[in-house]
């Protein structure tokens, strides 16, 4: 065994938890991987949890007389504080060495694949990143994704919908069916290949090229063409028989007890006296009614017609998820109420058609699901129970969920808590902060300072299947992010260049 190369050697009281080092290198930073061999285990992986100096200054004349350059008696040491990852056994498990290591043991830098199968980071195929501050590529299992649901929380700005296009990516690579909710316009840009000149030059590091994705991602738009000239298709739900519940949901104002009584009055009446009918029958028929409550009901009903949202030609759930197809439902000019009743009726409408083998197993992506699955205090939705329902029940039908949001302590903690893999960004608010948590376990007072600090672009991966959370780099995105944030300063100079042209039109006014 070569024991060269070591960073440091161990010291002072040790156990099977941690250890503490000198360092000898000045490569050793904090969240390094290091190992360190065991007589009877082998090679122990540990993480460094603390690095600190201490030296012989003892009183501050000392420090201010090394300053000025008046003694130079200072022997300064590093000191690095490790906790035990473990090792894994003959039957793949993780476990902790029974015995600690012996003061005088030395350290050593852990190499790739150590970390790797002592992290659980090898057999996945979906690529997300590196491990940070290391050259190691972090994986994650596809089918676990879809099956144990995840979920990217952030604050705003700090790179959720970013990461989300990168997971989204990755099924595509994989012919994953995904129904996209985008309520901002933010993923169609995934049709085209990045061309960003910064991230370019940063895809050598992650070893990806650029691509884009328009044979594999189709945009529905619940409103029109004209406000959203990128859709690819008309959104439409089947207006057909609809039950009294279906319509209850899709009137965006909440209706009277007389008007939700009246209206299943006459949707009965008309299902035992015709084979077909639609919203125009139910308007005639509620019209003929003598009930007061009429003319409120007839209002409602008059302005989900006038939506245009339901149709006699609507579009298919098999269509929405099918093998190889990611399809973005882009909200953009639709109302919040009414973007809450579309979720509602296409996660049903999906969830039904999965249970019967209707449809492939696939994912449903959330963006901004605060407003689609409120916590309780917070807001109502109409989508929010079938939303949990697919939380706790979906995964026995192969229907998985990826929940996106910049509050997480205003998303449903019951949906939260089904999440089996979460990926955390920069998040510094108080109750987001102890939204999340409450849905880990295992959350350190040192990981919640952790999630406040971290840089731009580095997120904490916490999955069932990976032993202990990590820090993840997370690669650039082959497609083009349509995200990021407008530049106010250039457009307060394409507003320079106009000024000219103002100051003319108030003269004339003038």
């Amino acid at each position: 065994m070569n024991m060269r190369g070591s960073v440091g050697v161990i010291f002072g009281e040790t156990n099977t938890r941690e250890f503490r080092f000198v360092v000898s290198s000045p490569e050793v930073k904090k969240g390094d991987y290091v190992k360190v061999w065991h007589p009877q285990e082998g090679w122990v992986l540990s993480q460094i949890i603390s690095v600190k100096k201490t030296s012989e200054i003892s009183s501050p004349d000392v420090a201010i007389e090394l300053a000025e350059r008046k003694t130079s008696n200072s022997e300064e040491i590093t000191i690095a504080k490790a906790t035990i990852i473990g090792i894994r056994d003959s039957d793949g498990l993780l476990r902790a060495p029974k015995t600690p290591f012996s003061p005088g043991d030395k350290v050593f830098l852990a190499n790739e694949s150590l970390i790797q199968e002592t992290l659980g980071l090898k057999g996945g195929d979906a690529y997300i990143g590196l491990l940070d501050g290391h050259d190691v590529k972090v994986y994650l299992d596809v089918n676990q994704l879809v099956q144990k649901h995840v979920s990217i929380l952030a604050r705003t700005g700090s790179g959720k919908s970013y990461t989300a296009g990168v997971l989204i990516e990755e099924f595509l690579e994989k012919d994953v069916p995904l129904l996209i909710i985008d309520p901002h316009g933010e993923y169609s840009s995934m049709k085209h290949p990045n061309t960003s000149s910064e991230e370019l030059e940063k895809m050598m590091k992650y070893g990806i090229s650029p691509r884009g994705y328009a044979e594999k991602i189709v945009v529905y738009t619940p409103a029109n063409f004209a406000v959203n000239p990128n859709a690819d298709r008309l959104l439409r739900i089947d207006g057909r028989n609809l039950h009294p519940r279906d319509l209850i949901e899709m009137i965006p104002a909440r209706m009277s007890s007389a008007q939700e009584e009246l209206l299943y009055e006459v949707v009965t009446k008309l299902r035992n006296e015709v084979e077909s009918y639609d919203i125009h029958d139910i308007i005639q028929a509620v019209e003929k009614s003598k009930n007061k409550a009429k003319w409120g009901l007839i209002a409602h009903l008059e302005a989900l017609r006038d939506s245009g949202i339901i149709s006699s030609e609507p579009v298919s759930v098999g269509e929405l998820l099918r093998r190889g197809i990611a399809s973005v439902v882009d909200m953009t000019g639709v109302s919040p109420e009414m973007q809450k009743t579309i979720v509602a009726y296409l996660c049903r409408e999906i969830f039904e058609a999965r249970k019967r083998n209707r449809i492939p197993p696939g994912m449903i992506v959330i963006e901004e699901a605060h407003n689609f699955c409120p916590e309780r205090g917070y807001d109502r939705a109409p989508s929010t129970e079938i939303i949990r329902t697919i939380a706790s029940e979906g995964r026995k039908f192969g229907l998985g969920l990826m929940i996106i949001s910049q509050r997480p302590a205003r998303v449903d903690k019951n949906v939260l808590s089904q999440c089996n893999t979460q990926i955390i960004l920069k998040v510094t608010n108080p109750n987001d902060i102890k939204a999340i948590s409450k849905g880990l376990e295992g959350m350190s007072s040192e990981l919640e300072d952790e999630i406040k600090r971290l840089p731009p672009g580095v997120a904490l991966l916490v999955s069932t299947y990976i032993e202990r959370p990590i820090f993840v780099d997370v690669r650039v995105r082959r497609s083009q992010h349509g995200g990021a944030s407008p530049s106010i300063v250039s457009g307060m100079r394409g507003g320079e260049r106009d000024e000219g042209i103002i100051e003319k039109i108030f003269r004339r006014r003038k």
